[in-house]
């Protein structure tokens, strides 16, 4: 290195990867730098330059100097390798500049520190690192040892495992060529042990998470789902939590888009093909993804799906690999799956392709039925997907030629009588049933029949079944001729 490269390092001053001092009298705050360059993006540690002015001075260097230097370094953990460089400064002639190059952290090492205290880069600001950082690194180094997966599942044995949808998991495995065919006929516990699923022969916390029956209270096992009215969280038209292992978690996730979200048909021949307004295809996958890739270490934390009028968020805890960005994660990326072990079994069982490919199929579903692709946010300690939803289906419309009496009545329909028609069935239902359903987070009987039945029978949209008897102990309520009318025009 020449003093020519120095003035070329130092010609855009202070930025990420670059960090002057004036004198080796700042080498503690230098370290604490060096160690931020090991544990991000790497950079130069450059002594003797003026941060402000940038003018080169150099310093004397002299034994004791390159003693103190070694000494310094030796206080960063793991121990580095740094060559350090002595540049002759041509307008101080016994002065030299001291420069140091730090590499960039690889992901899976173990993360460094300097006098016990782990730093990182934020911008050109050296910051301590967040526990929680250190700890996510500290485990892709050793995921052997710290891995929430490979830990023994508490309380839960072999027998606590759904033997039937292990074996129905590897039949698709057999079939896409992902799996022997002889693992149809092996022993449930060998196949549990050549899927990584025991740890020193007892079921570890992947096994749980996937195929665990007697879950003995795990909260990361659940899953919050609401549809919201509007665009915000102050009321809901429904509210569930389920609880159980990823396949259950799944199949309650996507019964529950199948449930708020519309529906449209397309005769393709002589087939009727069907469509969710937001490609199945699409949301599935990201509900894999959210229940593959989240932090099951984060006990306190739960999957969640939210239904707006205008979109769907479906939040996992975490964050994105150090690798990608949220911008980043839309172009092709290789695959940094957080829990391993779970994602080779779902890869194995065709549940989840390989290679990073989520996002792309995600966006790609989208742009076949011609719907906004969805955007990928880290909030509050989740990675959040947001799925815009087509304006069409954003609010109840009138469709279709109704006739001039119901038109009349149902102009100005307020939410509360919308949402009420919708839920109900051709059967009469009872107020408990529609409470339940329309909003069960409202525990008033008097005020929901305040606020939604009573206007419904005034505007003729509802009847009674005893209507000779309001207070009949069986009375239900079932929809009018007019009400049906402009329900059967609505998206489904």
């Amino acid at each position: 290195m020449t003093i020519d490269d120095i003035k070329q390092l130092i010609s855009k001053d202070e930025h990420r990867q670059l960090e002057l001092k004036k004198t080796t009298g700042e080498l503690k705050d230098g370290m604490r730098t060096a160690c931020a360059f090991l544990n991000t993006d790497g950079g130069w540690l450059i002594i003797g330059i003026a941060p402000v002015s940038l003018k080169i001075l150099g310093q004397r260097v002299t034994d004791n100097t390159q003693r103190e230097i070694a000494q310094y370094l030796t206080a960063i953990e793991p121990a580095v390798k740094v060559d350090v460089e002595y540049v002759d400064v041509p307008d101080y002639p016994e002065n030299q500049v001291i420069a140091m190059y730090f590499e960039a952290f690889v992901w899976g090492h173990q993360p460094y520190t300097y006098d016990s205290r782990p730093y990182y880069k934020v911008e050109s600001t050296t910051k301590l690192m967040p526990r929680e950082m250190f700890e996510e690194c500290i485990r892709a180094s050793k995921p052997q040892y710290y891995a929430w997966e490979r830990q023994q599942a508490d309380r839960v044995q072999i027998s606590d495992l759904n033997e039937e949808r292990v074996r129905g998991a590897i039949r698709l495995g057999v079939e896409r060529g992902r799996m022997m065919a002889s693992s149809i006929t092996e022993s449930f516990e060998k196949v549990l042990d050549k899927l990584q699923l025991l740890t020193d022969g007892v079921p570890n916390n992947a096994a749980a998470a996937l195929f665990g029956t007697n879950l003995f209270g795990y909260t990361q096992f659940r899953l919050r789902m609401a549809r919201f009215r509007g665009t915000n969280k102050n009321s809901f038209i429904d509210n569930q939590r389920v609880e159980g292992n990823f396949f259950d978690l799944l199949d309650a996730g996507m019964a529950f888009f199948f449930k708020h979200l519309s529906l449209s048909g397309d005769i393709v021949g002589f087939v009727r093909e069907e469509h969710l307004e937001i490609p199945a295809v699409a949301l599935r996958e990201a509900l894999i993804n959210a229940l593959c890739h989240r932090q099951y270490e984060k006990y306190n934390l739960t999957i969640g799906i939210a239904i707006y009028d205008d979109r769907v968020e479906i939040e996992s805890p975490g964050i994105l690999p150090p690798q990608l960005t949220t911008e980043t994660i839309k172009q092709p990326h290789l695959s940094y799956p957080y829990n391993p072990i779970i994602a080779n079994v779902l890869f194995k069982t065709t549940f989840l392709e390989n290679w990073g490919s989520g996002a792309g199929r995600i966006m790609d579903a989208c742009k076949t039925q011609n719907v906004e692709v969805p955007n990928w946010v880290v909030q509050g300690g989740f990675v959040v997907v947001t799925f815009r939803r087509p304006a069409k289906s954003v609010t109840l419309q009138l469709e279709g030629n109704l006739s001039p009496t119901c038109h009349q009545l149902v102009t100005n329909l307020s939410d509360q009588i919308k949402s009420l028609i919708i839920v109900m069935n051709e059967e009469p239902m009872s107020i408990p049933e529609l409470q339940s359903i329309v909003i069960p987070s409202l525990k008033s009987r008097r005020l929901f029949k305040e606020k939604f039945v009573n206007p419904a029978l005034k505007q003729g949209l509802i009847e009674m079944t005893h209507p000779e008897q309001p207070n009949h102990p069986k009375q239900q309520y079932r929809l009018t001729e007019i009400a049906k009318e402009w329900k059967c025009k609505q998206p489904k």
